[in-house]
């Protein structure tokens, strides 16, 4: 059964900005890119953390705030780079994830550490990319024809060794049919089936020669 990765989800034209990049060029590349955050790269495109608007906002209230005590006076126009650099502004460290890693340890880290994107680096933490849960999600949402072709040949063909045949998907709901050798193996079929990301659920109307009789008519399994 195929194993996702990172690396097949990922975006790997990623805007990017150095350490120095004032506030206002980082606005301008957030707009510009249709982004809420970019990661910081050093001299070296060594990813040393995210920039989001979020920072932004914090550093934009920062600067708003004063004493209560004092007297509001009009204020000169500030400028344009009040706010600070990326280096000044980013969360740090970023939390990061490399290209071969499995697609569920990104999910669980987007969940552990409370992130909505993760930066894909190399063994020396260059940016490669960045996988978001966006990219997660739309994971999830893929066409019929997909999810069977991963069934019929990373499950029961290259995995169980057995007919690739006997697989109809609708709506993301697999149904599983025709005769297998072993009772173990078509609760197998099922169990894999079940993990191929975008199944919802298998109906399961597998019969076996050995081990068992043929089972009921109808067995549900949701994922």
């Amino acid at each position: 059964m195929r194993q996702w990765h990172v690396r097949d989800l990922m975006t790997g034209d990623v805007v990017s900005v150095r350490e120095d990049t004032r506030y206002r060029e980082i606005l301008r590349a957030l707009d510009r890119n249709r982004v809420s955050a970019l990661p910081v790269v050093d001299a070296q495109d060594r990813v040393v953390g995210v920039v989001s608007e979020a920072d932004l906002l914090r550093a934009e209230r920062d600067c708003e705030e004063r004493p209560r005590a004092l007297p509001r006076l009009p204020r000169p126009p500030r400028p344009p780079d009040r706010a600070g650099t990326a280096r000044e502004l980013m969360t740090a460290p970023a939390v990061t994830i490399g290209p071969e890693e499995p697609v569920a340890r990104a999910a669980r880290l987007i969940e552990d550490k409370g992130v909505k994107r993760l930066p894909v680096v190399d063994g020396e933490r260059r940016l490669l990319g960045i996988v978001s849960r966006r990219d997660l999600v739309r994971m999830h949402v893929r066409a019929d024809a997909d999810i069977r072709e991963d069934i019929t040949d990373g499950v029961l063909k290259h995995t169980l060794w057995v007919d690739p045949s006997q697989v109809d998907v609708g709506d993301g709901v697999v149904e599983l049919r025709g005769r297998v050798d072993r009772r173990t193996t078509a609760a197998f079929a099922v169990r894999l089936a079940e993990q191929v990301p975008g199944v919802v659920g298998v109906v399961d109307r597998l019969a076996w020669d050995e081990e068992g009789t043929a089972p009921p008519d109808v067995i549900v399994h949701p994922s």
